[in-house]
């Protein structure tokens, strides 16, 4: 195979609200924990196991400000990117390292009338009546200018 892949695809639950960072030029950036689990038996003492793993999700311009306006801390979330590694410095100039999934696309899980409770679906309710269309356009990544955007439906 010549090519290469990074694909991620997560589902879990947030730890955290979305947190927002604005720039200057219009973009945003939103930022959240996402939990997942994995639960297996021990073979030696029969008890069940539940391991954790903690994602940092990073999500930019509209998909970000959909996330912050519709996910709450706990919703239930299936995350689809690609995973990053970036490099800084802390306050004490000491380099540190961070893992990300630089989210491309997503789908709310959580039914919207949970508000921030997992749990199964209730009388039968399907998201998409409870969420208006939530996939980014896959150039996320790309600084868009407002002028060449293209119209889409959504209410905001």
């Amino acid at each position: 195979m010549t090519g290469t892949l990074n694909k991620v695809m997560l589902i879990g639950h947030t730890g955290d609200d979305v947190k927002m960072h604005y720039f200057e030029g219009g973009g945003s950036l939103g930022r959240f924990p996402l939990a997942t689990n994995e639960t297996y038996t021990n073979k030696t003492s029969g008890e069940r196991v539940t391991n954790t793993e903690w994602h940092n999700v990073v999500v930019r311009n509209k998909a970000a400000e959909i996330c912050e306006k519709y996910l709450k801390k706990g919703d239930k979330v299936y995350i689809e990117g690609r995973i990053k590694t970036r490099k800084w410095q802390d306050e004490k100039g000491i380099e540190r390292y961070s893992t990300e999934i630089q989210c491309t696309d997503f789908t709310f899980l959580t039914p919207k009338n949970e508000g921030g409770s997992p749990g199964a679906n209730p009388a039968g309710s399907s998201n998409k009546e409870n969420y208006p269309a939530q996939k980014p356009k896959n150039d996320t990544f790309a600084k868009q200018n407002p002028a060449e955007e293209e119209e889409d439906d959504l209410p905001f």
